[in-house]
């Protein structure tokens, strides 16, 4: 059975019920940021949004085609964005992080000490995971195109804990 989370949040304390490889649905705001908004956020100290208690998912949309509200937007690989895991969790509040494939000790590290999480989207479906967007509006960073900051509204987005806030990682 999948469990489903609503977002915002009602204090981090939800986040307990979540277990790495539950399957979960994600319902709210989220915003996406790859490595190009995760470098110059890291250089600048600062985001250009308040991203407190928010989920960041590594990807970056494609064009939207006519009668579609977004295009593809499948997760990147999540590994490149490791070395900026502390600052966005420690500085930024940030509360979780949407992705694919595995992270670094590091990660899971963070993810306990700050008593965050880290879900897996499935690689591969960036179309399927456009069904989930209800809404997507870009926020940030411009001239980054489809790496540029977008706050998405998602309903049901299908996602693994990959990380929960105790470390437990499901590929270790």
């Amino acid at each position: 059975m999948k469990k489903r989370i609503q977002l915002p949040l009602q204090g981090r304390k939800v986040l307990e019920n979540f277990i790495a490889g539950d399957e979960i649905l994600l319902s709210g705001v989220i915003y996406t940021a790859r490595d190009a908004a995760h470098k110059k956020m890291f250089e600048a100290g600062k985001a250009p949004i308040d991203l407190r208690d928010k989920f960041i998912y590594y990807t970056g949309p494609t064009p939207t085609p006519p009668q579609a509200i977004v295009g593809s937007c499948g997760p990147t690989t999540s590994s490149r964005m490791d070395n900026f895991v502390e600052f966005m969790l420690a500085d930024l509040q940030t509360v979780g992080m949407i992705g694919k494939g595995k992270r670094s000790a590091l990660v899971a590290d963070a993810c306990k000490k700050y008593k965050a999480v880290y879900f897996i989207a499935p690689g591969g479906c960036g179309a399927l995971l456009a069904n989930s967007v209800t809404k997507i509006e870009l926020v940030a960073y411009p001239e980054f195109l489809s790496e540029a900051i977008y706050r998405m509204e998602v309903e049901d987005m299908p996602l693994i804990v990959g990380i929960d806030i105790f470390g437990s990682d499901v590929f270790r």
